[in-house]
């Protein structure tokens, strides 16, 4: 504390400045003021008493205006103004400067130059609280269990002690041994030392093997909570960006607002540190070149404010980092024009098209503003966003429509992450998908399972989605028979979605991702590694790695003999029975047709069938009357039969009941997706 007095006021400071920051943000999106305007004065006062106890009077002072200037407005239900608000900010702004001023002379520089701050304090401030908690948990838990073994250490000195007794019971007095030979002769000349010593034995070691058990798990736990300390959440980086948007807007009188997405992803502090600074400048950029003037956008139809998004995401091995605007997009002619003036680009070169045009725009040193401000004009943001994906391995992509927006995407090598999982036992052993692109775990899939012209398929959401085992894209275990009862996982990525056959699911977990070590042998369908709780290494699948492997040509086929579950259409209306028959045939189902109801008495009696679909109103025998005719045959009465039909009165419905159909959909409400669903759960319940 000597060396740094201000060490721990610096770390309290700062995290109740965010605190205050993004409660003014807030304050002025509120109706009413109140709840806010008094959480503001409980910080303020909070960070005047802290001030006060390290002498830092200037800091104190700035607290205590905030006060002053938000007493007033305690009790008032009305909105505080944007002067009131800004008046607040620059007075935080006053706070920061000092506590800047306060850091060890490296960091002070650091902030002074621009740069984002340190990993320490990226992690000391956004550490949760929940993880913290059970680390401590883990750590009290562990020291009771080495108390435990220290008590059994104990009993190892008795036990001890008691040997030393036989020993001496088994030399005489003149120093001959009494007994010779082995110790069970011992043992056997004095039983009851030996009874003691052997329960003796067995109550320390089996007090000592639960300790150390317990012990191992803990210290597992402990290694779990430690390395997820060290990830910090992407939306630490959103009240910055807010603050930076809302600070660019008013200075070039542009209406902007501001949304973070993929808060909750947890990253590695370092990455987040280097990033900052780079997001800091395309929310400047979109704010001074993408957003419009209020009045060009109301002109073009759109909102008065602009919008501006930063969204983090996890991208199979890398992570995506984009800014994107609703403005004008970039003006490409103005960057060749710019380029031309700067150099860059010489006549001949004039034919250089938009991509390669935005792809010199990144390289800096163009500015298609027309005047230097405190925001843009001297063409060094996107030179500064480039340097920073490159310091760490990554890239940057820009997506730009005229009239519509920007997207700037910096996509980085994957360092370390957190994030939940399901983990599925393979041939390979136990891996992990992301929780967050599983759609649907089945653990029975036999009653969803249909053969098309695609191939083998599963009936999710009254979708057929493709299904392959995951052994086939791993490329070990069976990959030309499969048992139709085995689990699969429904699984979404940017290319589709697939359902991926499993051995057996081995429930959910939270864990740190990793990349593959740099000489492993990538794969496109890893993302990376995590470890076990008994350090052991599981590989991590990317969802967008599996769908691709499982639409794209595998060397796979099932030969395990499928039989297309028959449906029975009855319906006298041509265009309906095809109109079935070809949604059924494209789901996967074998669809027999039957224009009367007497025809359709006759193909039942002759074929098994696992559904009927039947019309109502028909020459001859009615649907009504179908099923009961179905539910008084012995051999018919248990399949299924749905109405389909143009009737849909309470009375129509309270018959169909009555006679025995499962289900009753009317033509003029026919969905598609529903109509599958349906099918799949009659079909799924007659088996």
């Amino acid at each position: 504390m000597a060396q740094d007095p201000y060490r721990y006021f610096r770390i309290e400071a700062r995290e109740l400045l965010d605190q205050l920051s993004r409660s003014v943000l807030d304050l002025e999106k509120a109706a009413d003021a109140s709840d806010g305007v008094a959480r503001l004065l409980r910080l303020a006062h909070t960070l005047k008493g802290a001030a006060r106890v390290v002498n830092q009077r200037e800091i104190a002072e700035q607290a205590h205006s905030i006060e002053d200037l938000l007493g007033p407005l305690r009790d008032t239900p009305e909105p505080v103004s944007r002067e009131q608000t800004d008046a607040v900010l620059k007075m935080l702004d006053a706070v920061g400067d000092r506590l800047a001023a306060l850091s060890p002379p490296s960091v002070a520089d650091s902030v002074a130059s621009g740069n984002a701050p340190s990993d320490d304090t990226l992690r000391t401030v956004r550490a949760d609280i929940g993880e913290v908690d059970t680390l401590l948990d883990s750590l009290a838990e562990t020291r009771a269990r080495l108390t435990e073994v220290q008590q059994g250490l104990g009993e190892l000195e008795r036990v001890r002690r008691l040997m030393d007794t036989v020993v001496e019971q088994g030399t005489a007095r003149d120093g001959r041994e009494r007994w010779s030979g082995s110790v069970a002769e011992i043992v056997r000349a004095s039983p009851p030392l030996a009874a003691e010593v052997r329960a003796a034995l067995g109550g320390v070691a089996q007090g000592m093997t639960m300790s150390v058990d317990q012990m191992d798990r803990e210290l597992r736990q402990m290694r779990s909570a430690a390395e997820r300390l060290r990830l910090v959440r992407a939306g630490a980086l959103f009240d910055t960006l807010e603050r930076t948007v809302r600070d660019a807007g008013l200075a070039l009188g542009k209406p902007i607002t501001f949304e973070g997405r993929g808060g909750e992803v947890r990253l590695d502090a370092h990455v987040l540190g280097e990033m900052q600074g780079a997001l800091v400048q395309l929310v400047r950029n979109a704010a001074a070149h993408g957003i419009e003037a209020e009045g060009e956008r109301i002109g073009a139809g759109k909102p008065p404010a602009g919008r501006i998004v930063v969204k983090v995401s996890r991208r199979g091995r890398r992570i995506a980092f984009s800014c994107a605007d609703d403005g004008a997009g970039v003006d490409v002619e103005a960057v060749r024009h710019a380029a031309l003036r700067k150099g860059l680009l010489t006549p001949a070169m004039g034919a250089l098209d938009a991509e390669d045009l935005l792809r010199l725009l990144l390289r800096g040193g163009i500015s298609t503003s027309s005047a230097v401000t405190e925001v843009s004009g001297r063409g060094i943001g996107l030179d500064i966003v480039r340097e920073a994906a490159e310091r760490v391995g990554g890239e940057v992509a820009v997506h730009t429509q005229t009239g519509v927006g920007t997207t700037i995407e910096l996509l980085i090598p994957l360092s370390v992450a957190a994030l939940d999982v399901l983990l599925i036992e393979t041939p390979a052993g136990v891996m992990a998908i992301p929780l967050d692109a599983v759609r649907r775990v089945l653990h029975q899939r036999t009653q969803r399972t249909a053969r098309t012209a695609q191939g083998e398929t599963i009936l999710f959401d009254g979708q057929a989605v493709p299904f392959i085992p995951l052994s086939a894209l791993i490329g070990v275990g069976p990959t030309t028979r499969l048992d139709r009862s085995c689990p699969a996982v429904v699984v979404e990525g940017t290319g589709g979605t697939v359902a991926i056959g499993v051995d057996r699911f081995l429930g959910s977990a939270s864990v740190v991702l990793r990349p593959l070590p740099e000489l492993a042998p990538s794969a496109p369908i890893v993302a990376g590694t995590t470890l076990d709780a008994d350090g052991n290494p599981q590989l991590v699948l990317d969802p967008d790695g599996l769908v691709a492997a499982a639409l794209g040509p595998v060397a796979w086929r099932d030969d395990t003999p499928t039989q297309l579950l028959p449906v029975l259409v009855v319906d006298d209306s041509l265009t309906t029975r095809m109109l079935e028959k070809s949604i059924l045939e494209s789901a996967g189902y074998r669809v027999e047709t039957a224009k009367s109801g007497e025809e359709g008495l006759e193909q039942a009696r002759r074929e098994r069938f696992a559904l009927f679909l039947v019309d109502v109103e028909m020459p001859g025998m009615d649907g009504f009357t179908f099923i009961e005719h179905v539910r008084r045959d012995a051999a018919l009465g248990d399949i299924p039969a749905l109405l389909v039909t143009s009737r849909g009165s309470p009375d129509d419905r309270q018959r169909g009941s009555d006679v025995g159909a499962q289900g009753y959909i009317v033509k003029s409400e026919f969905d598609q997706r529903e109509f599958l669903q349906t099918v799949g759960r009659l079909v799924g319940g007659s088996r």
